[in-house]
Formats: C-alpha cells, structure tokens, sequence
C-alpha cells in the first residue's frame, strides 16, 4: 500500500483536507521537543543513581543495546497503536492533527506512569521461567534480543505498508517463537520449559476475540445512536467547520480514554522487557524492590510463617524432600502440582525466610539479592497453581492466608521504577510524532468507502476505550489497533457506507500472519543470537 502525502491546497470552496496543516508546526514541535529533553534529563539522573548503588561493574555497552532495542520496540509501537487514537478526532475535525498528536501524547504518558505493571508480568509469565530466573546468561540475553529485534521487524514492515498491525500480537508471537526454540535447542532428555500454553491461551484468545467484540459493539453502538439522537448532521460527511460542542466534546473525550487506555495497557509490555534487562545485566541494583516501604521485608517475614504453617497442614505424611529447591523448579517447569510440592514449598518458603530475617530491607546483603530474587519468584510462580489454577484444595480462610504472602512475593519481584514508565511513554510519544501519518490515513480513509462521520468516530473510540481499559484491569493485553479499526470497520458496516475490501483483506492478512511470522522470526534470530552469547 503506497503512501500518500496529504499536504496539497484544497480546491477552491472545498473543505480543506484534515491532515492539511493548519497552525505553527514549529511551536507545537518546541513544546514535544522540550518535553522530551526534560524527560531523558529526569531519566538520565534517575538511572545514574540507581546504578550508583550496584556494587558490581556495569557492562555500559551491554545495558545501553539492550535499553535501545527495548524503547525502539516502544517508539516502532507509538507508530502503530498511538496513532490509532487520533485518527477520529482527526477526520471529523474535532482537533487539527498536529494538536490532536500533542493532547493524545500527553494522556499516554499519564496512562503509562499510572499502570499497575499486571499486564507487563503477565506478558513476561510467557517466558520460559529458566530463561526468566538466568535473563543475566547469554541464553537469556539471546531471549530477550531476539523477542524484541523480531517484534520491531514486523512492526515497521506492517507500519511501511501502512497496515494496522498489533504490537501486541507480534510480541505474544516473539514469545512463543522463543519458548519453542529454547525447547529445539535444549539437550535431549532435559526438564526445559517452553511455552506456558495455558497463559499463552488466555492472552491469544484476548487478543483474538478483541477486534470482533470491537466490530460488533462499534456497530450496535451506532445503530442505538441514531435511533436515540436523531441528529443527521451526525451520521454524514463533515464540513469544513468543527462539529458541535457537545459531540466535540464526546470525541475529545474519546480519543483521551483511548490514549490514557493504550498507555496503561500496551506501554506496559516494553516496562516487562526493560526490567528483566535490567535484572539481567544489573542484578544488585534491580533484582529485589529496595523501595516498597520500610514495613515491606517484616511483613514478608509475617506472612511467610503464617503460609508456612497453613501449607503443612496440607501435606501427605512420609513423602521424602531430599532437594527442596529442584522439587519447587520442576513444578515450576511441568505447571503439575505432586505430593512432593507441598512439603517442599513449605521448606523452601521456610529456607528463603530465614535467610533474610536477619537484615532490614537497606542491609540485605547485595550479594545474596540475585539468588534471593530467583528463590522468591520460584515461590511465586508456585503458588500461581493454588490461587489461579487451584491445584490444590484449599479453605478459604487458609486461601487468604497464601494470597496475602503471593501478595508480599510480587511486591518484592515484580516492581517497575518511575524513570522506566517516564522513559517508555517517551518513547511511544516520540513514535507517534515521527509516523503517525500512515496509520491514520489507513484508518480515516481507507476503511470505509465515505468519510468517517461523527457518530462513527464517537461509537468506534467509545468502545475501544472500554474494551481497552477493562482489559487493562483483568491484566490481559489487548491491541488498540486491532480493537479501533475493527470497530471503524464496525461502523461503516451499520452505516451502509460500504468497506473498502482491499485494505479490509490486507489488515485481515497481517491479523492472520502477524502470529506465525513473528513465531518463525524469534525462532530464527534467538538459535542465531545463541550461538553468538
């Protein structure tokens, strides 16, 4: 699909177009350019003091590749996701297009620095859980070079053709593509994890059921419009005039949902990717949270008795623990819970304790915070069979008990520092900034066979808004791509106003190989990237 530049003066008495510019480039560019200087400032200072705490030797090289590759994926994302936002409020002359990028720049930010980080560990739970706990070996820094080298190749691919293709899709396939081949290439007979298929499932069919319930909400939506607010200036083509205050208003409200939306949940997959960089190749400074409060280690302590003594009282007498710790990795690695979990998990639990009861959360020893990280997330990653999958029976006063110790280990693993959420929504803004254009385009005029009216643009972002944020909420990715243009395809559809089936056939194409191409990418790029860590 060949790019269109959209710069040319309008015929005379005609609307002008609504990517014609209109206003000082230069001012609103200034004010982004200002920010962004601000904000690498800020990010800048934070990480040097971070690092300033490691007591090892920063491989300077190794963490800045690995930090650029891991905010190109968030910058190649602005491209596709971010732009997806602007496209209504563009084309029924809500805002002009420079103002619009600006505004919805602005409420990414504030989506990503307000996250909760459940999607981030939600995408990482993928991995295989090895390859998690060594990220710091060359197998795991091939894992996380190949995941996000595959991702950007395909985005970039998709965003030249000006397709609207999902980040998020791509990232889930970068995944899988990894598991499999850490799988292919383990040795013959080896406990290797791959693919966590019943996670990968509940995320596909996320990503999978999103742009249908996009398609099907969008249309009713528009048909339950016009027949509460009959309105025709709402259901045609705009003028060259904005439209009226009050639906101004519900699309400026819109597009802000969608915007704050795909902050909280896309921006969330590159903090995931950063923070296993970062336990990777700084382990002292990142590994363990050292900022969630001066009461967070005792109360640790606390639960962890308190879960201990609950989860003897579910085990079987007489089964022997040799290794406590290789019992709780194959359960971890199988996802089954045996006899010989809940005696093991108790003892490791009770291990893990007492090597930290003697130190406060500032006289840990740092070189006992890697092993320490690992032993806790194992814990973790455990006690996901009993409070999610329910492998074991268990009261439900007893039940409160373990979810408020698995409550105590991800506050202490799964922790994302304010200068990484400040740097991500950087990145995504500054992608938004350099190629928004294609996208938009794609999605204001190539869907349909007319111009996106009012009441499309409010119904199509109405419901990319809820169905982006209460995915957000469940910790489930979702691609605000997929979800906004299949729900403008929604709308042109109850309109009458017809589907441009050509580009409806190629979105549908990228949708459909979005999975096996980036699979077969990963795969390919992490057996390479094995070899040279």
């Amino acid at each position: 699909m060949a790019d269109t530049t959209y710069e040319q003066t309008a015929p005379a008495g005609a609307a002008p177009h609504p990517l014609d510019k209109r206003g000082n480039d230069k001012l609103f560019t200034s004010v982004f350019m200002l920010v962004v200087v601000l904000g690498l400032t800020y990010v800048g200072y934070a990480l040097s003091q971070d690092l300033e705490n490691a007591s090892q030797a920063v491989p300077w090289i190794l963490l800045g590749l690995a930090l650029l590759i891991a905010l190109g994926f968030e910058f190649v994302n602005g491209f596709h996701d971010t732009a997806n936002a602007v496209a209504t409020v563009i084309y029924t002359r809500s805002m002009p297009a420079q103002v619009a990028v600006l505004w919805s720049g602005f409420f990414n930010f504030l989506g990503v620095l307000t996250s909760s980080g459940a999607v981030a560990f939600g995408i990482i739970s993928l991995l295989p859980v090895e390859l998690i706990l060594q990220v710091g070996s060359g197998a795991g820094m091939a894992m996380v070079f190949a995941l996000l080298m595959a991702a950007i190749v395909w985005n970039l691919g998709t965003w030249y053709f000006g397709l609207p293709s999902s980040s998020s899709h791509t990232l889930v396939g970068s995944i899988i593509g990894v598991g499999l081949a850490n799988q292919f290439m383990a040795p013959a007979g080896s406990a290797t994890s791959g693919v966590d298929w019943s996670q990968a499932s509940s995320v596909g069919l996320s990503l999978l059921v999103s742009p249908v319930v996009g398609f099907g909400l969008a249309a009713l939506l528009l048909l339950a419009m016009k027949s509460l607010v009959r309105n025709r200036a709402l259901y045609e083509a705009p003028g060259a005039n904005p439209p009226p205050r009050w639906i101004r208003g519900l699309l400026i409200f819109t597009c802000t949902g969608v915007s704050f939306a795909h902050g909280s949940n896309d921006g969330q997959k590159g903090m995931g990717l950063i923070m296993l960089i970062l336990i990777g190749v700084v382990p002292t400074a990142f590994a363990l949270n050292r900022t969630p409060g001066a009461n967070a280690l005792e109360h640790y302590k606390e639960t962890a008795v308190q879960v201990e003594t609950v989860l003897a009282k579910y085990a079987k007498p007489g089964i022997p623990v040799p290794d406590a710790r290789a019992a709780i990795s194959n359960t971890v690695k199988t996802r089954e819970w045996s006899d010989q979990t809940t005696p093991a998990l108790v003892a490791f639990i009770k291990e893990t304790r007492e090597r930290v009861s003697p130190y406060s959360a500032d006289t840990l020893p740092r070189a006992a915070v890697s092993n320490t990280r690992n032993d806790i997330y194992m814990i973790g990653e455990t006690l996901k069979l009993i409070d999610k999958k329910h492998q074991l029976d268990v009261s439900d006063a007893d039940m409160a008990v373990i979810e408020r110790y698995h409550d105590a280990v991800d506050n202490a693993t799964k922790f994302i520092p304010l200068w990484v959420k400040v740097a991500v929504a950087l990145a995504l803004g500054l992608g938004t900034m350099v190629g928004w254009k294609r996208i938009v385009v794609t999605v204001g005029e190539k869907i349909g066979k007319t111009h996106l009216t009012y009441g499309q643009g409010a119904s199509a972002e109405l419901v990319a808004m809820g169905t982006i944020g209460a995915a957000d909420f469940m910790g489930l990715p979702v691609s605000t791509t997929h979800v906004l243009s299949s729900g403008v395809a929604g709308t042109m559809a109850a309109n009458g106003s017809g589907l441009q089936w050509g580009t409806v056939r190629n979105m549908l194409l990228a949708w459909v190989l979005t999975l096996p191409a980036s699979i077969a990418l990963a795969f390919g790029l992490f057996v390479v990237l094995r070899q040279v860590f």
